[in-house]
């Protein structure tokens, strides 16, 4: 054996070290690679549901908000209306009473000069 030869040989010997150290975290890496696929694959099929669940939920909140917009219509309507009556009311209430106070107090001035 030449020098060449045993240099060879170590290098040979480094290279399967080399090879051997190496094959254990690709071992690991390709698991892990397994795993990240399982799991997209997964995550994928139930991302599709969910999705179709979120969006009934926004159609049905929609038609819920709309439902709340036209009961807040009608109530704006219902107090306006009820507004136009308190001041029917009071315009037709307070004209006589204001007769009255007057009509009353002139009477209570009469009555005192009198006395």
């Amino acid at each position: 054996m030449t020098g060449g030869d045993i240099a060879g040989l170590i290098a040979a010997g480094v290279f399967l070290l080399l090879v051997v150290l190496l094959a254990v975290p690709l071992f690991k890496l390709g698991k892990l690679l397994d795993e990240l696929r399982t799991t997209v694959h997964d995550l994928t099929d139930n991302v599709a549901p969910l999705l179709d669940e979120t969006t009934t939920t926004v159609k049905e909140a929609n038609g819920q908000l709309a439902r709340v917009d036209k009961i807040t219509g009608h109530v704006e309507s219902i107090t306006e209306n009820v507004s136009g009556v308190v001041e029917t009311f009071t315009g037709a209430l307070a004209s006589p009473l204001a007769k009255i106070a007057g009509l009353a107090t002139s009477l209570r001035r009469s009555t005192r000069k009198r006395k």
